[in-house]
C-alpha cells in the first residue's frame, strides 16, 4: 500500500489545477481519472476565460470579480492556449435597452483590475463593420473583451504540470471504496484493465464533477450539499462570417449566447441550461436544443441557419450547487466546498460548481481549506507560473519563427502546434515529424500526445488534445484511432 499526503478523484480542470498546486507545495499527490482527462464537463464549455457578463444581473459581484481578474493571470499563464477575443453585443428593440447594457459593460471593465484587454467601444453600422454579418436592423451595439480558451488542453497542461512537479496521474483509474481508518483515508483502486491497487492518504479531494454525490457514497462520507445537475449543449456550423468577432446575442427569455470563430473553419454556438436529472455518461445535444440554438442566432444574422447545417454537436453537465434557484439559468455559477472532516480526522473536501475560469483559483482557496486540517507547508504559488510551453512573451512572432524553422511542414500545420503546444513544439518536433497518420497529423504529435498528455485512444487524441476531428472525415479519423490500436 502507498502512503500520500492527496488523493483526488477526477481528472476535470478542478482536480487537474488542485494536484497542479498541491504538488508544487511539495505534497505527495496522486490523482486518478476513471475514463480521460476532461472528459466530461470540462471538454463540454463554451471555451471561454470570461468574467460572465449575464452574472452581473444575477448581483453575481464577487463571482464575476474573481473571473475578470483570473482572466489576467491565465492570459498570462497559457498564451498558447487562451487569447484575447473581441464581443460585440448587438442592442435587440425590446430587451435590455442600450443604457442598461452601458452600464454592464461599464461594470464589467472596472471591477476586474483589467489590464491587458481593450475596454468596451461603441460600435455602429454606419461607421463599423462589426456588425455586417447581422441583419439590417441591428444598428447599434458594443464591443467588449473577453478570452477564448482551449478547455481540455488547459485541463491537460495543468495535469502535466502537477506530474511534472511529482504528482502521479492515473488515468484508466476509478476509487472504488474508501473508508478512515487510524487518521488517514484508505482507497481502493481499479484500472479499466482489472489491475487494482490501494492507497492511504492524509486527505481527498472529491472533483468528480456531475458524480460528486457518487463518489461521496463510496466513502460514506457527510454531505451538507447535494449537486444541482444543469446541461448545457453546444452546436458546431461551418464558418458564418469573415471577421475575428464573437458576438454575444441576447434572447427575450433572458438568455444569453454567443456565437465564437472556431477552429478556423467553423462557428461555435452555445449554450442551452437545462435541468437533468440522467447519467452524466449518457448526456448529449437533443434535437430541441439544437432547433432552439438554430432559432436564437437566426434572429440576428443575415444568413439564418437550420439544424442541418450542424456538422457536430456536444453537451456537458454542470455539477452546480443548489442555492435554491427558480430556473436552470440563474443557478449561481460559484463553487461550495462541502468538507468532512469530523472530530480532526482525515478531511473529505468535495466541490460543487466553479467554471473553467476560476479553476486555478478554486484549487488555491481548497488547498487553503484543507491546510489546517492536514498540517502542511506551502505558500500559494501559482498566480505568476507558467504553465507548460506557455513561456511566449509574443506569440505572433514565436509563431512567425517556428513557421521559419519548421518550412517543410504546411504553415497551417506548425501554427496549429504552436498554439496547441507553445515552446513545446520543440521537443515535439526534434527528430522530425514522423509519419503522417492523417491529412496534417503527424506521428511525433500522436506520441506526445500519448507519451506526455496521458492520450490513450483515437477519441481522446480527436476531441480532447485537439479538435482535429472536425477537420478529418470518418476513414481518417479512422487512421488515428488504429495508430494508437496497434
Amino acid at each position: 500500500m502507498s502512503e500520500i499526503d492527496l488523493l483526488i478523484i477526477g481528472g476535470g480542470v478542478n482536480g487537474a489545477g488542485i494536484a497542479r498546486d498541491a504538488a508544487g507545495r511539495g505534497l505527495s499527490v496522486l490523482l486518478c481519472e476513471r475514463h480521460d482527462l476532461a472528459g466530461a464537463t470540462s471538454s463540454a464549455s463554451s471555451k471561454l476565460v470570461h468574467g460572465g457578463l449575464r452574472y452581473l444581473e444575477q448581483y453575481e459581484f464577487r463571482l464575476v470579480h474573481e473571473s475578470l481578474a483570473e482572466r489576467e493571470v491565465l492570459l498570462a499563464a497559457a498564451p498558447h492556449v487562451i487569447w484575447p477575443l473581441r464581443f460585440v453585443l448587438p442592442v435587440h428593440k425590446g430587451l435590455r435597452p442600450p443604457w442598461m447594457l452601458r452600464i454592464g459593460l461599464f461594470l464589467y471593465d472596472h471591477i476586474g483590475g483589467r489590464r491587458s484587454l481593450p475596454g468596451t467601444k461603441t460600435v455602429r453600422r454606419t461607421s463599423s463593420k462589426r456588425l455586417d454579418p447581422l441583419q439590417d436592423s441591428y444598428r447599434l451595439g458594443f464591443e467588449y473583451s473577453d478570452c477564448w480558451a482551449d478547455d481540455a488542453r488547459l485541463t491537460a497542461l495543468c495535469a502535466r504540470d502537477a506530474a511534472d512537479r511529482g504528482a502521479e496521474i492515473l488515468v484508466g483509474w476509478e476509487a472504488t471504496a474508501a473508508q478512515r481508518d487510524g487518521g488517514a483515508w484508505i482507497v481502493d483502486l481499479r484500472s479499466d484493465a482489472g489491475e487494482t491497487r490501494q492507497v492511504r492518504a492524509r486527505g481527498v479531494v472529491n472533483a468528480a464533477g456531475p458524480w460528486v454525490g457518487e463518489a461521496l457514497k463510496l466513502s460514506g462520507a457527510r454531505a451538507d450539499h447535494a449537486p444541482r445537475l444543469v446541461k448545457g449543449s453546444h452546436i458546431v456550423v461551418r464558418r458564418l462570417h469573415d471577421g475575428d468577432q464573437a458576438f454575444t446575442f441576447q434572447n427575450d427569455d433572458g438568455r444569453i449566447a454567443f456565437v465564437i470563430p472556431y477552429e478556423h473553419d467553423f462557428t461555435l454556438i452555445g449554450t442551452t441550461d437545462i435541468p437533468y436529472g440522467g447519467d452524466p455518461a449518457a448526456v448529449h445535444a437533443d434535437d430541441d436544443e439544437v432547433a432552439y440554438l438554430c432559432e436564437l442566432v437566426s434572429e440576428y444574422l443575415k444568413t439564418p441557419i437550420t439544424p442541418t447545417d450542424v456538422v457536430w454537436r456536444y453537451s456537458g453537465v454542470r455539477p452546480l450547487y443548489d442555492d435554491g434557484g427558480v430556473s436552470a439559468s440563474t443557478v449561481t455559477r460559484d463553487y461550495v466546498f462541502d468538507i468532512d472532516a469530523p472530530d480532526g480526522e482525515a478531511p473529505m473536501l468535495s466541490i460543487f460548481g466553479g467554471k473553467l475560469t476560476t479553476h486555478r483559483k478554486l484549487a488555491e482557496h481548497a488547498l487553503e481549506k484543507l491546510q489546517p486540517l492536514m498540517d502542511f507547508k506551502g505558500e500559494p504559488w501559482t498566480a505568476k507560473a507558467i504553465l507548460p510551453g506557455g513561456d511566449i512573451p509574443d506569440f505572433d512572432a514565436f509563431a512567425d519563427a517556428q513557421v521559419r524553422k519548421h518550412s517543410s511542414l504546411p504553415e497551417r500545420v506548425v501554427r496549429r502546434l504552436c498554439r496547441a503546444y507553445g515552446t513545446k513544439i520543440d521537443p515535439i518536433l526534434a527528430d522530425g515529424p514522423g509519419r503522417e497518420i492523417a491529412p496534417g497529423v503527424f506521428e511525433a504529435e500522436l506520441r506526445h500526445m500519448r507519451d506526455h498528455e496521458w492520450a490513450r485512444t483515437g477519441e481522446d487524441a480527436l476531441w480532447r488534445r485537439s479538435k482535429l476531428g472536425l477537420h478529418l472525415n470518418e476513414a481518417e479519423r479512422a487512421a488515428v484511432t488504429g495508430w494508437f490500436g496497434r
